[in-house]
């Protein structure tokens, strides 16, 4: 499914498009607020899903080259997380969804 499709499934506001947000695929997520197990998780282009509200989540995304960040339960976020989103070209997406109901939500739209 793609990640346009998603957060459109989700009712996710798009803060940050990506590159290609239309076209990219998700083909596997990772759910997790500590990026150290997200370091860890060996998926090609995943979408990360957490509550950390840190630029660091961005650098992470980054490294393990996700193709988006979903922030859930609607948390505001720093400006310079949004600025880094765009610096990188990863798509920046939130939620009111906690975290549970989100990952519900995305393994039925990818039929996990």
């Amino acid at each position: 499914m793609k990640l346009a499709e998603l957060a459109r499934e989700l009712n996710a506001e798009v803060l940050h498009a990506g590159r290609a947000f239309e076209q990219a695929e998700v083909r596997s997520v990772v759910a997790s607020d500590l990026m150290s197990d997200v370091l860890l998780v060996d998926r090609p282009t995943p979408l990360i899903v957490t509550a950390l509200a840190s630029d660091q989540v961005i650098r992470t995304a980054d490294i393990v080259g996700a193709i988006g960040v979903l922030i859930v339960n609607g948390k505001n976020l720093p400006v310079n997380m949004r600025t880094l989103a765009a610096e990188t070209g990863i798509t920046l997406l939130r939620t009111s969804l906690p975290k549970f109901e989100a990952c519900l939500r995305l393994g039925r739209a990818l039929d996990y």
